[in-house]
């Protein structure tokens, strides 16, 4: 449904989209050998390597969800046998850990103590003392739980305690909203998706490799590759001809998402060119929705300060209302937030996604109107411990300050 009467998307994505993306996505196909297409993905490719702040990884930009991006880990760097420590903060580390047990892994998972929590890194370093790891995955911002899990810390743990094994971080919900600096963190591999915070619609897979992982998977690992399509040693060639502006073939890419992702990832690393102005963007918008919501008591689920994200607002319901009801309420008036997903508190909880042009909106229009559907809906609910304009007058005075 297109025009005014189209209720805007608010769930943690895929997002709403910038007319200029849309146009892109929009326009007459290219053919993936054409010149002026070449010249683009060259440009996505090295792009992407801003996003990630690495000028040693390896992009991939590959037709899929995000999910490809756990078979293309578990495929690549990854043999049956070898052991993987999953580090689960919700839903998507589960999900991970169940991936690489399909390629034959042998798969130890930490859960959190509490939904909302993340495992300890004194967890993780005992794990890590106890067993030799292939690898350890993280997810760095669970969709489900909205938890951010500390990237940094725990890659510097890796590095001192088990320094052969590789640090992979499914950012799906966190590229371009939390900060990630994948060369001086040493992250050995990272996956994302385009309809998150990079702003396009969903069917593109991302991945960056660091040369370590790329050695791995082309001359250390002792069996073959046991997927055709998630197979870097087929698509290697492929984006280094694309990036060297070659044409090259191994599967059709996604030729206007791939346009999209041009202007996008303009827009987001603008005329400076870096990343850092994305995560301002987003930890302002986010800080300024959380007061605001913290000011009408509502609670969030992560349960303390440092595990909270950027990129959405997962948000526990009044004791009195139904999370259906209230989602139904929001929707009347033009808003589309998100259920709960994560195990046993699923139907306790709903979710705000605050991504991309949400954020990046003059006065984050699109935050404001949902904050005001969200009052709305809340009092239609029977929750009215408020004044109606708290959440809007709140949210705006914290964007304000902290811009």
């Amino acid at each position: 449904m297109q025009g005014e009467n189209r209720a805007l998307v608010m769930i943690p994505g895929p997002i709403e989209f910038t007319s200029e993306v849309l146009r892109a996505v929009g326009s007459p196909a290219y053919a993936h050998t054409d010149p002026d297409f070449i010249q683009i993905f060259s440009r996505v490719l090295k792009q992407l390597r801003k996003v990630f702040v690495s000028e040693k990884g390896q992009p991939f930009v590959i037709s899929g969800s995000g999910t490809l991006g756990w078979d293309m880990v578990a495929v690549n760097l990854c043999e049956a046998g070898d052991n993987a420590l999953v580090v689960s903060a919700g839903y998507f580390g589960d999900g991970f850990a169940d991936c690489l047990r399909t390629y034959g892994a042998n798969v130890t998972v930490l859960q959190p103590p509490t939904p909302g929590d993340s495992p300890s890194l004194a967890e993780i370093e005992k794990n890590l003392k106890q067993n030799k790891f292939r690898l350890i995955t993280v997810t760095h911002v669970d969709t489900s739980t909205g938890v951010k899990s500390d990237i940094r810390a725990i890659a510097d743990l890796v590095s001192k305690v088990s320094p052969d094994t590789f640090v992979i971080a499914d950012c799906v919900c966190a590229t371009g909203a939390e900060e990630l600096l994948m060369d001086a963190w040493k992250v050995d591999a990272i996956v994302t998706a385009s309809q998150k915070a990079l702003g396009v619609p969903p069917g593109l897979s991302i991945a960056i490799a660091s040369p370590r992982a790329i050695n791995f998977v082309s001359n250390v690992r002792k069996s073959p590759v046991a997927n055709y399509y998630a197979n870097w040693n087929r698509w290697l060639p492929i984006m280094k001809s694309y990036e060297a502006c070659q044409p090259s073939y191994f599967a059709t890419p996604a030729v206007n998402l791939i346009c999209g992702m041009d202007v996008s990832l303009s827009q987001i690393l603008g005329q400076s060119g870096n990343i850092q102005d994305s995560w301002r963007a987003h930890e302002v918008s986010a800080k300024a929705v959380k007061e605001a919501l913290l000011a009408i008591g509502l609670k969030t689920i992560p349960v303390r300060p440092e595990l909270q994200s950027n990129a959405l607002s997962t948000i526990w319901l009044p004791e009195t209302v139904n999370g259906d009801k209230l989602r139904g309420e929001m929707k009347k008036r033009g808003i589309v937030v998100a259920g709960g997903l994560y195990k046993d508190i699923k139907t306790k909880y709903f979710r705000i996604g605050h991504m991309g042009k949400s954020v990046t909106s003059e006065g984050g229009a699109d935050i404001v109107r949902t904050l005001e559907a969200l009052e709305e809906s809340l009092i239609e609910c029977g929750y009215n411990q408020f004044e109606k304009g708290t959440v809007v007058k709140i949210f705006q005075e914290r964007r304000k300050s902290k811009l």
